[in-house]
């Protein structure tokens, strides 16, 4: 008895429950005990700590206030007019209301229609705590503002509020509507009233649970359980743990046709899917912690979270799912109830008449399908990458409205200065250099600290534009050139644009290395090398189509402006991570019947057998990270289209005719080293075109 027949008699035996039972009390001790996710509502921290900018901000904060943010008030009249005296005073007045203090002198624009006011918030606020700052800033504002003066908050502290408040309940609403859909998909999947509500409940469960276990993590060590990190593990726990729940029952539903003891049937069905689901498991687990390599925190926290919530997915359908599968028994597909016969599905259905027409012409049918996703994959050609920071929102929010409006009355920068740090012994050369530096609207001391001068630089270009990235380089470059100056450059365009150089560096480090995973996942689990590199390399093809595609649907049809910096990475992780899944579960089927029916019959029965479940497993994926777009940031959204267009391409093109064509066009030497020779039982095309 080998190790995994073991394991299926134990999940399956009539005391099965009492491990459905420990299972249960596990995860209401680790819910109960962790508590809830405090940073659920904070945005990603996506700034490297070692990046300049990084380093800007630590200095900064060492200096007198320099823990304290500036909120930015703007105050216009409702009708357009230029600020009269009167106006001027009132919102002087403003001002001193909502700050709480003794207002700075109002910045009033050269066109005399709008002032800018300032209010401080600390730097330690984030998350909820920051949201509720900010709105009781705006309240006061809304209830000191005469009327027709228009005030509107924004600023850092305010983006930061406004991206808090858009994770407001988000958990919920994420976890309800994936639950929906989940439900609505497994109901349409088993047609059956009673079924779908065991793997529901399983991964369910297995959610919460992933959920407290990422929190732990979070706090034991420096990485963060932020809003849209524990959506998108969410996200991956129900996805990925439905696919894995619809392989393990499809296979349990294809054995109760050989036998009468539905014990001895959902006890074959672990046998034979379990390795595959395991594989599979391991595989996307592998992928995710290449991310730890990354420089981009939230980068590191998605992949630490999401391997740690995918275990615990797995750990739920093998251990929890098939106990409670074996107390409902039999009657569990009612009305549809699968009877012992003779007669096997194999040869029947859909999917096999889709295989034998597929397998009679492969070289065409390969050429075909291969050039489609070469033209999708061509639509990244020109693709924009990187949202500014009035990009972020799918919505309207008064951060992004205000900044709109300070833009159209002063000059770009005049609400965020960019800060840099020199020694004060340079000062006499970097004044000038500064002032004559091109691209600088605006240059004002700022005081200075243990011999250390800040001075704040107010760009000429758009916030987070690439002129204004070019002028931060050209900065750093000017001032490298001054001796003794130690010069630092930070501020939000500072912080843009490094994160930007840490998101294409985690690129070129993270994707060859996902790639590499993967393949010696294959490797190990096919021991066919050719068969792997035909399957790693159609992988990366579909990967690059569904990029290319979902960008241009990104761009022309939700009229996005740019993908985010980070959605490159992530997308192309989790289709070649979860794409791989389906690969698996074809090609490890096709490689048991193999030995049996030759390599062409073969495949034609493995996708006759699984090509129902890895249908409905797609489409399922698919919908489930579309649930992202009930969020309202952009980057989600983003990613929640591009990998359910990946899926629907995996799902109905690549796994379904790509693979089969080409294993068909490469016969029996596919499957080299391994020890099935040559085809057992080779079918000839003739005969393949015959059978539709």
């Amino acid at each position: 008895m080998d190790a995994w027949e073991r394991f299926a008699t134990m999940v399956t035996a009539r005391r099965s429950w009492v491990l459905l039972l420990a299972v249960l009390a596990a995860a209401c001790a680790v819910i109960v005990g962790v508590g809830g996710n405090d940073d659920a509502g904070q945005a990603p921290t996506s700034l490297p700590q070692d990046s300049e900018a990084a380093r800007v901000d630590a200095a900064v904060a060492e200096f007198p206030g320099g823990r304290d943010a500036p909120a930015i008030l703007v105050i216009t009249r409702a009708d357009g007019a230029e600020l009269t005296d009167s106006d001027r005073a009132a919102a002087a007045r403003t001002v001193q209301e909502v700050s709480g203090t003794a207002a700075d002198a109002l910045v009033v624009a050269p066109d005399g229609k709008a002032a800018l006011g300032r209010a401080t918030v600390s730097s330690d606020l984030n998350g909820e705590d920051l949201a509720t700052e900010i709105d009781r800033l705006r309240q006061a504002a809304a209830q000191h503002a005469p009327p027709g003066l228009t005030v509107q908050i924004t600023g850092g502290p305010a983006f930061g509020a406004d991206i808090a408040d858009s994770f407001a309940g988000a958990d919920v609403t994420l976890l309800a509507v994936t639950a929906l859909v989940v439900a609505l998909l497994l109901i349409a999947t088993y047609r059956s009233p009673v079924l779908w509500l065991v793997p529901l409940l399983v991964i369910g469960l297995a959610d919460r649970t992933a959920t407290s276990i990422g929190t732990a993590l979070a706090r034991v060590t420096d990485l963060s359980f932020d809003g849209s990190t524990a959506g998108i593990t969410s996200v991956l726990v129900f996805g990925a743990g439905t696919n894995y729940a619809l392989l393990l029952v499809s296979r349990y539903r294809d054995e109760l046709h050989g036998r009468r003891d539905h014990r001895d049937a959902l006890r074959e069905a672990v046998r034979r899917a379990g390795p595959a689901i395991l594989a599979s498991n391991v595989t996307v687990v592998l992928a995710l912690c290449t991310l730890l390599l990354a420089t981009l925190p939230n980068t590191r926290s998605l992949g630490l979270m999401a391997a740690a919530g995918l275990l615990v997915a797995v750990a739920f359908v093998l251990l929890a799912l098939p106990p409670a599968l074996a107390l409902c028994g039999r009657k569990i597909f009612w009305p549809f109830v699968p009877h012992a016969s003779a007669d096997g599905a194999a040869a029947h259905g859909v999917w096999h008449r889709i295989a034998t027409r597929v397998v009679a012409r492969p070289a065409v049918v390969a050429g075909g399908a291969i050039t489609l996703l070469v033209v999708c994959a061509a639509g990244l050609t020109g693709a924009d990458i990187g949202l500014s920071q009035t990009e972020q929102f799918r919505v309207r929010a008064e951060s992004v409205d205000g900044l709109d409006t300070l833009a159209a009355h002063f000059p770009s920068g005049a609400s965020d200065p960019t800060v840099v740090l020199t020694r004060h012994a340079a000062a006499a050369a970097v004044r000038p250099a500064l002032e004559s530096a091109p691209g600088v609207s605006a240059v004002v001391a700022a005081g200075g600290q243990d011999g250390v001068d800040r001075w704040m630089i107010t760009l000429e270009a758009a916030p987070e534009s690439e002129a204004a990235y070019t002028t931060i380089e050209q900065l750093r470059g000017t001032l490298a050139g001054i001796p003794g100056a130690e010069a630092m450059v930070g501020g939000s365009d500072a912080k843009a644009l490094d994160t930007r150089d840490a998101a294409r560096h985690d690129q070129l480090l993270v994707i060859p290395l996902i790639l590499l995973v993967v393949f010696a996942v294959l490797l190990v689990l096919l021991r066919a090398l050719p068969a792997a590199v035909l399957l790693i390399g159609v992988t990366v093809l579909s990967a690059l189509a569904a990029l290319g595609l979902g960008s241009l649907v990104s761009t022309h049809l939700f009229g996005f402006p740019a993908l985010d910096t980070t959605v490159p990475l992530f997308a192309f992780l989790f289709l070649v991570a979860l794409g791989i899944d389906y690969t698996i579960f074809l090609v490890t089927r096709a490689r048991e019947e193999t030995p049996g029916h030759g390599t062409v019959d073969g495949m034609v029965r493995a996708v006759s057998a699984t090509g129902a479940v890895i249908t409905s497993a797609g489409i399922v994926l698919a919908a489930v990270f579309c649930v992202l777009g009930v969020l309202p940031l952009i980057t989600l959204t983003q990613l929640g289209i591009i990998v359910g267009i990946g899926i629907v391409l995996d799902t109905f093109l690549v796994r379904t005719v790509v693979i089969p064509a080409l294993f068909a066009l490469v016969g029996p030497k596919v499957w080299w080293p391994s020890g099935f020779g040559g085809d057992a039982h080779p079918v000839p095309a003739a005969e393949l075109a015959e059978q539709r």
